[in-house]
């Protein structure tokens, strides 16, 4: 009855072992990169051995893990933005799957701290290095896979922390990172994310509506391949890890210069210039004709309405009788830039090349593409922010712009 019994929790080991404290925050991160990376490989090692069992060529007396462990490896680094050999294309999904592992196991087991995301992006960091240089990336490759484990693990940990109840606000954390810039110039950057996200959910729209229009192309390749149920979830797999792409393609489309497909392939609101695909049921919803012409050229003005919307978000937050034009042209060009840069960075990311031959081309031009969009939310934006400080009666805006600026 008298004798002490072991802590049960961890705050409760912490606490009896004083000198453990200042090592738990690099811990829990070295933890949860841990989790994360088991998490996403494992998902990507079942996926290849179920392919695997599925080809034709596969025996039923063994299951082929020497196999499935290379071409998993493969995806989990391509899902990275690490080329592998003629494959540049990332799946974005992919990409997307590993980011979520990493900030669900930061949610759950990583401590609110600075420290547990620097460790373990760091640690997230050196396993990407590592697995890649084991692959037999070198180069130039090492380098993308560098800024896909940051993008991609160090987001993943940062958000999970910051998504804890005891974490400061995303908001204030941003606004202490950014502290340096005038705060206009900060305001401006949030716009334009606002813009950003209002493309990209138009971007969704609008490949829901052509994955509704090429249906029956989609399910006629669907019939042809006639892939079994154990390729029909290899191939629904596969089709979900590159509808991100097809999104960030979308976006592209709707602001003018639109994507490819293919070597001398075009596929944008000017006309549609198709060429052999490969037999992928997805594919099927890539705009047809229709989807060109007249109506379709109208297209960029969603982006200015998007660029409208970010205007009416800053001047929202702004002090009327404060303004002066320096502080317009600040939020503007922050609006334009942050949009147009982002832009660039996502249309890099979902293009590439999916083998050699006619699929060394796919995706958007992503200077081009980054270019239109700042050019395009700039008018929007202005319209709004422009004709409010002119006629500041005819909008009603709330100043949230920190007490240091209102001051000048």
């Amino acid at each position: 009855m008298g004798t002490r019994t072991a802590p049960r929790t961890v705050d409760a080991a912490v606490k009896a072992s004083p000198g453990v404290e200042r090592f738990a925050p690099a811990m829990s991160g070295v933890w949860a990169v841990v989790q994360a990376v088991a998490l996403s490989f494992t998902f990507v090692l079942l996926l290849a051995v179920v392919a695997l069992l599925g080809s034709p060529d596969a025996g039923a007396d063994h299951v082929p893990w020497a196999a499935a462990g290379r071409v998993a490896t493969g995806l989990w680094l391509l899902g990275h933005g690490v080329p592998t050999g003629d494959l540049t294309l990332v799946p974005l999904g992919m990409s997307a799957l590993a980011l979520f592992t990493a900030y669900v196991s930061a949610k759950r087991s990583a401590i609110a701290s600075p420290v547990a995301a620097g460790t373990g992006t760091a640690l997230y960091l050196t396993v990407v290095l590592g697995v890649a240089a084991a692959f037999g990336v070198r180069g130039g490759g090492l380098a993308l896979a560098a800024v896909g484990a940051v993008v991609v693990g160090g987001g993943g940990m940062v958000l999970g922390t910051l998504a804890q109840p005891e974490a400061p606000r995303i908001a204030d954390v941003a606004d202490r990172a950014l502290g340096a810039l005038p705060p206009v110039l900060r305001l401006g950057l949030r716009a334009g994310a606002v813009a950003l996200a209002a493309l990209t959910a138009m971007s969704a729209v609008l490949v829901g509506a052509w994955v509704i229009s090429g249906r029956s192309v989609s399910s006629d390749v669907i019939t042809a391949l006639a892939p079994g149920w154990i390729g029909g979830i290899v191939l629904a797999v596969a089709q979900l890890a590159l509808v991100p792409n097809l999104v960030v393609w979308a976006s592209a489309w709707i602001a003018g210069p639109g994507f490819a497909v293919g070597a001398d392939t075009s596929f944008s609101t000017r006309g549609i210039v198709e060429g052999p695909l490969p037999a992928l049921p997805l594919l099927g919803a890539l705009p047809g004709t229709g989807w060109s012409g007249t109506l379709g050229s109208l297209s960029p003005v969603a982006v200015v309405a998007c660029g409208a919307l970010a205007g009416w978000f800053a001047w929202r937050r702004l002090e009327p009788e404060l303004v002066r034009w320096p502080d317009v042209a600040w939020v503007l060009g922050g609006a334009a830039g942050s949009a147009g840069v982002a832009t660039i960075v996502l249309q890099f990311w979902a293009g590439g090349a999916a083998g050699t031959g006619r699929l060394a081309v796919i995706g958007a031009d992503p200077l081009v593409t980054g270019g239109l969009v700042a050019a395009e939310v700039l008018v929007g934006a202005a319209a709004v922010v422009v004709a409010a400080h002119t006629r500041p009666w005819r909008f009603v805006s709330r100043s949230v712009v920190p007490e240091a600026w209102r001051r000048r």
